[in-house]
This record gives structure tokens, sequence and C-alpha cells, in this order.
């Protein structure tokens, strides 16, 4: 058995060009002091040593490691891929890596990745909370050491914090504006468990919609379940077998609007001709369907763009008082063919 090579260290290469450890210190941290032309021959010499910096050590000693956790509920989505692209967008600038984890909506997954984040030392967080989370003491261990926490999306009212959000209440209530411009009467809600904020809104802005218009909602036209594939199934399923002879369809994300699609597409019914069924989310799947899902257009990126400098600029302050800020992103109503009834519109 071969034995385990030791880690090469700055006076290991000191040793080998036979000089003092403090210049080759200064000549990996690019101290001016050194000359450019012994900088370089130091950091190839270093290279092919197999040399790796101490950043824990630095860390320690700045109390910093440039490192900021992520949580997201699923790395797949396109929403949450694209505010990850925004957050590293920022991040890698300023000179942080970014650890991102998902908790697949799982909330004993999530408790543990913030513990572990935590215990690493990450100089701050961005979370999106999972549909399970409904209690928040592995979340509040960040505030209550001084590490800096944002949310993004699903966010959690009991923590000060800064926020960052879409305007759910009105996407939704534009979503059901529109299928209501449509002809539509008995429109159906596929919403999200109301323990997170965002279904709360998107439901409270379907609602809205309907009671403008003087028309009616039936108890058994609104369904709150996860948005998977297979709840979506089993929504669509629900609502058919009851005969509840809906029109239209408002499902609070693109997964549930496709299942549905599918499986009334199935049952010999036509979209949009029989039913309307509109989507959230803008997923890149919702547009190559056939039919195209309508949805509404979330601005992921300047989410994820925004929460790194508010973090960022947390990290680095040094003020003891932070005012914390809820800024609420526009969303954009997208339609395609699956809501449009009246071709010439």
């Amino acid at each position: 058995m071969m034995a385990k090579q030791a880690e090469t260290t700055i006076h290991d290469i000191a040793k080998y060009l036979n000089i003092s450890a403090s210049t080759v210190s200064r000549a990996l941290n690019d101290n001016p002091l050194i000359s450019e032309a012994t900088r370089k021959k130091i950091k190839k010499v270093a290279g092919e040593m197999g040399y790796r910096p101490n950043t824990l050590a630095a860390s320690f000693r700045t109390k910093r490691t440039y490192n900021i956790g992520v949580i997201v509920p699923l790395i797949n989505r396109h929403f949450f891929s694209s505010v990850i692209s925004g957050i590293e967008d920022i991040a890698y600038n300023q000179g942080y890596t970014v650890s991102i984890s998902q908790s697949n909506d799982n909330f004993i997954k999530e408790t543990k990745i913030a513990k572990t984040m935590f215990n690493n030392r990450v100089d701050g967080v961005i979370v999106s909370i999972g549909m399970e989370t409904k209690s928040f003491e592995h979340l509040k261990l960040f505030p209550e050491k001084n590490i800096p926490l944002v949310f993004f999306d699903r966010v959690v009212d009991e923590i000060d914090a800064h926020k960052i959000v879409v305007d759910d209440f009105g996407g939704a209530y534009r979503v059901t504006k529109h299928l209501i411009e449509q002809g539509a009467k008995r429109i159906a809600h596929i919403g999200g468990p109301v323990n997170l904020k965002i279904y709360d809104h998107r439901r409270k802005g379907f609602l809205k919609a309907m009671q403008e218009a003087g028309l009616k909602t039936k108890k058994s036209l609104i369904i709150h379940n996860s948005l998977r594939k297979d709840d979506g199934v089993a929504a669509i399923r629900k609502l058919m077998e009851k005969n509840e002879k809906i029109d239209a369809i408002f499902c609070a994300n693109d997964t549930t609007a496709l299942s549905a699609i599918i499986y009334l597409k199935e049952l010999g019914i036509k979209i949009p001709d029989d039913i309307l069924v509109m989507g959230f989310s803008n997923e890149p799947f919702s547009e190559v369907t056939t039919p195209s899902i309508s949805t509404v257009k979330q601005p992921g990126f300047l989410m994820g763009q925004k929460a790194a400098e508010l973090l960022i600029h947390q990290i680095t302050s040094n003020d003891t008082k932070v005012n914390y800020q809820t800024l609420v992103m526009p969303t954009e109503l997208l339609i395609r063919e699956s809501s449009r009834r009246n071709k010439t519109d």
C-alpha cells in the first residue's frame, strides 16, 4: 500500500527554491514588495508541487469563508436555476463561491442542509423554503449568530430578513381575468400548499378576479396539493369525476398545467376549445408543448442578482441595524395556445 503523500506547504516551496517562507507567502498573495518575475517563478513551482492554499486557516484569520450557501426546493425547475444563475453572476464577481443544495421540498433534508451550512461557517445564506416547511428553528440559527439571511420566492414572515418575491397576487389576478375575458365562467384552481405565501397569494388573486366578475367559486373547484406531476393528474381526475363542467383551469405551476393537458387530451377533451388551461412560472417546456401553455413569467435571474447584492452588502457592512426590505418583482402574462379561444384575440 502506498504511503499517503503529505500536503505541500509554503515551507516545502521555500526549501526547494532556497528562499524564506515569508517570501513565498508574500508572492502567493501577490504582495507588490515581491517582483513580478519572482512571483511568477514561485507560483509556477507551487503549481508543479501541487500546493493548495489553506483557505480554512485564512478564513479563521479573517472570520470569513467567502462562501455563500443557497438552499432551493428543486434545482431542475427553470425558475430556481435562473435564480441560482443570478446569484452566481453577482457572487462570483465579488469573489465569493456559492454552495448550492436542494431540499426536494423535504423538511428534514432542508433542516440538515441548513445545519451543515451553519457548521461550515458560510458567510450568508439565500433560501427558498420547501413545501413541507412549517417551523423555522433551523433557519433562525443564522440571524441568532448574525449570519445574514435572504429569502426569495417562498419566504418566512416570522424571520426578519431581506425578502425578494414576485407579484403572485397580481399575476394570478391577471391570469383569471384573461380566462374570464375568453368566456370562462366555471374556473377551477389547482394550487400549492397555502402554508407557503406564494400559493396563498395566487389563490387570493384568483378569487379577487372571480369576485369582481360576479362569478361564484365552489369550494370543490379549488384543490391544493404539492403540485408535482402525479398530484396534477389526481386533481384533474377528481374534478372530472365529479362532473363539475369546468370550462377553464388555472394551475399554480406549469408542471400541473402540463399534467392537466395530457390527462384531458386522453379523455378526448380539446384544449383550448373545450377547456382553457393556464400555468404559472414559464418552464421552458411550456412553450414547446402542443398546445403551448399560457403562463406567467417571473424574473428569476434578476431576483437572484438582487438576493446576492443584498446578502453581500449585509456581509460586508458594519451596520448593526439593518433596514430589511421586501422587494416585489413584477410578473409578465404570456398568452399562448392553451388559453386563447378567440384566435383573433
